[in-house]
């Protein structure tokens, strides 16, 4: 379960929970955070290993079981889900685990364990991190990232905004020193799921909002795919102007998108 101090909550109604990336914390959705609270209840929360949730796991978790738990502990019975790369994996997992109290899922977009073809994109980017890590170069390990997720394919990061290159590198950062203080044995203790479910997507009940930029990976173009042809009831935006992270890049144009999903 996250401690209390990892999770931000306002209002009381069914809420919209934001799950975030794994290249972030629960700050990414800090631009979405005031619009979003002046019409909905709304929580966020710091995943385990990320931003303020620094404590080493001591038994067997899964970031979709502390979701529940942590939701669980704050009392809505039914929910919206919106995720983020890894937190569209854990948004979907946690709607697999509980489809009656999940109404709708945003997938912005999908990665985590949606994705599931190891293109060559994600193999030159997997590469290069796992080098850096090697040699114990956080710097480097943390370009790495930022090339691959915020810039993405055909575009150099000079032309994103630097505010937001700036804010993903520290969140980045935090993960890393995090889970590496933590050891190898700390983080196998994070539990896969016992089916793929990118198998199981003829289970999905809710109505899915799914957004793709255009200069993300071809990884999560094809899990884009996948999930639309899949879904029968989904609704896929396509910004061929952003990469891996959509609501950091278009902050206002996301929130717009978002409250139009969840307020018709």
């Amino acid at each position: 379960m996250l401690a209390n101090d990892h999770v931000e909550r306002h209002g009381s109604e069914v809420p919209v929970v934001l799950v975030h990336a794994g290249v972030a914390d629960r700050r990414m959705w800090t631009p979405q955070w005031g619009p979003l609270t002046e019409h909905l209840d709304a929580v966020r929360v710091d995943l385990r290993g990320f931003g303020e949730s620094d404590a080493a796991p001591t038994e067997p978790f899964s970031h979709p079981g502390d979701l529940w738990d942590t939701l669980d502990e704050l009392g809505p019975s039914r929910c919206h889900l919106v995720g983020a790369s890894l937190g569209a994996g854990v948004a979907l997992e946690a709607a697999l685990a509980r489809p009656d109290a999940v109404d709708s899922l945003c997938l912005v977009p999908p990665g985590g364990s949606l994705l599931a073809t190891r293109t060559e994109d994600l193999a030159e980017f997997a590469a290069a991190e796992d080098a850096a890590l090697l040699a114990g170069d956080l710097d480097a390990a943390v370009q790495a990232n930022l090339e691959a997720w915020v810039a993405g394919r055909g575009r150099p990061l000079e032309q994103v905004d630097p505010e937001v290159v700036a804010a993903v590198a520290r969140m980045q950062r935090r993960a890393f020193e995090i889970q590496l203080g933590w050891g190898r044995e700390a983080e196998e203790l994070e539990v896969e799921p016992a089916r793929d479910p990118m198998h199981r997507l003829a289970e999905v009940t809710a109505p899915v909002l799914l957004v793709v930029g255009g200069h993300d990976l071809d990884t999560v173009l094809d899990s884009a795919d996948r999930l639309e042809h899949a879904l029968d009831d989904l609704t896929r935006v396509e910004w061929p102007d952003v990469a891996h992270l959509p609501s950091l890049e278009q902050p206002e144009r996301f929130s717009a998108l978002l409250l139009e999903w969840l307020i018709p």
